[in-house]
């Protein structure tokens, strides 16, 4: 947990290393303006003009120039953090960054300031109401964002592109509640609530506006997170030839011989700006070779945290009962695609359609490519991608989890609302606990507990 909210606070705000540019940022909390005209004196011998870029001197305690920079004053709330902010951007040497982060520190011990701890800035900015909760997530995913599409679905959420929806969601949920409880109040008017204030019909248009935003934020979470694609078969079936032709580039050993990859080999792949976490493994078969059998045991691991897993066969062979064992291994609820390699061998062409047990099955080549793009396209189909989804906003699995809650409570609502004795004072409870659930993505409902999570995971100086 942060030490107080309030404390005025200072961090190198770039990213570690050298640079052309290195800020150091100062926020001034409780002790104000005075503070900040107190450090603008020590550090740059000058007050400044507010919103004014000003190029000045960075002074140590001698008066002596430290770097020379552009120096920013922010007063409060017109300011990332809403409190009054100095940011002194000088050249990006680690050791200039620290003198003047020293300095910086040395200048304001008379009103108290300290290093920040990760994410402070930004939980100060959610704090005093400059972002809610999930604009704060996206500083931080638009930070790490690892494609372009996540960078542009992470600047969507910080705009507010998300939480508008969320915002508009609750608006809806709380007009249904409040003529729910205005009749609750005013029972022995003897009309039908339901019927009359066309309750059912606000309920079913509410749901289907929410499972719009569920499909986009799963989306997000899927340009945010990526998915594990595990690769999984008998030895010498092309596994390491697939991930290669899936990666592009030649990142695992490829020989006729049998049981030649004997750990998993990772490689992380975009396909329409999806992340695909695309892992080779250990060919399954019987062994008496100790580090083969670990190699097995650490695939069958694998398998059963993937998200996908594309069971290799050849083209050439029937399903034979080896494997029919591995098939039925795998885990119950995880999507299986069967891939037919080796096409180029027998003589049939790449073609995707399901087979006799209604699996996906791609017959394809890895050696030559052909196919390729039909399992590329498999894969997009059981992420749930939308090509040209330009809605979509970055999500976390806690957005998830509270849209899905409040999705739960509404069909509970529905439930109540469509029983033979109308249950008003159930209808009305369930659509509070949908509001309660929308509200902790944005922030209006969540606990101390879970700002402290969230803010701890971002960098230092942001």
């Amino acid at each position: 947990m942060l030490t107080n909210d309030t404390d005025p606070i200072v961090a190198i705000a770039t990213a570690p290393g050298r640079g052309g540019i290195g800020v150091v940022r100062l926020s001034f909390g409780r002790a104000g303006e005075a503070a900040a005209l107190e450090a603008m004196r020590a550090l740059c011998g000058q007050p400044l003009a507010p919103r004014h870029a000003s190029y000045v001197p960075f002074i140590d305690g001698n008066g002596e120039a430290l770097d020379r920079g552009i120096a920013l004053y922010f007063p409060a709330p017109h300011s990332y953090t809403g409190e009054h902010v100095l940011e002194l951007q000088g050249h990006g040497g680690p050791i200039v960054l620290q003198l003047v982060l020293q300095r910086a520190i040395e200048a304001g011990r008379g009103f108290g300031i300290r290093l920040a701890e990760p994410g402070e800035f930004t939980r100060r900015a959610f704090l005093n109401d400059k972002l809610d909760l999930a604009q704060a997530e996206a500083v931080a995913d638009l930070i790490e964002a690892s494609t372009e599409a996540a960078a542009r679905s992470a600047g969507r959420s910080l705009e507010g592109a998300f939480s508008r929806e969320i915002h508009a969601l609750v608006e809806d949920v709380i007009t249904l509640r409040m003529l729910v409880e205005a009749t609750l109040d005013f029972p022995e008017e003897e009309v039908d609530f339901l019927e009359a204030a066309d309750a059912r019909g606000k309920l079913a248009r509410i749901r289907q506006r929410l499972d719009t935003v569920l499909a986009d934020a799963r989306q997000g979470a899927l340009l945010r997170e990526g998915m594990s694609v595990v690769l999984a078969g008998q030895p010498n079936v092309g596994k390491s030839s697939l991930l290669n032709a899936l990666a592009g580039a030649e990142l695992a050993i490829v020989t006729p011989i049998a049981g030649t990859t004997r750990d998993k080999v990772a490689q992380t792949i975009q396909v329409e700006g999806i992340p695909l976490h695309i892992i080779d493994t250990a060919g399954l078969r019987e062994t008496e070779d100790e580090v083969e059998r670990i190699g097995i045991e650490r695939t069958w691991g694998e398998i059963e945290r993937a998200d996908v897993v594309l069971h290799l066969l050849d083209a050439r062979a029937a399903t034979t009962s080896e494997d029919a064992a591995i098939a039925a291994r795998f885990p119950q609820g995880v999507p299986v695609v069967r891939v037919l390699n080796k096409t180029d061998l027998a003589g049939t062409p790449a073609a995707v359609h399901e087979g006799d047990d209604h699996a996906r099955e791609v017959n394809l080549s890895a050696k030559t490519g052909d196919g390729i793009e039909l399992l590329r396209g498999e894969l997009l189909k059981i992420a749930g991608w939308q090509a040209g989804a330009e809605s979509v906003y970055l999500a976390r699995e806690r957005h998830l989890i509270a849209l899905r809650e409040a999705r739960d409570h509404l069909a509970f609502a529905a439930d109540h609302a469509n029983q033979q004795s109308q249950v008003l004072d159930l209808f009305a409870e369930e659509l509070r606990l949908a509001q309660d659930s929308l509200n902790a993505i944005t922030g209006e409902f969540t606990s101390d507990d879970l700002l402290g999570v969230i803010f701890s995971r971002f960098c230092i100086g942001k």
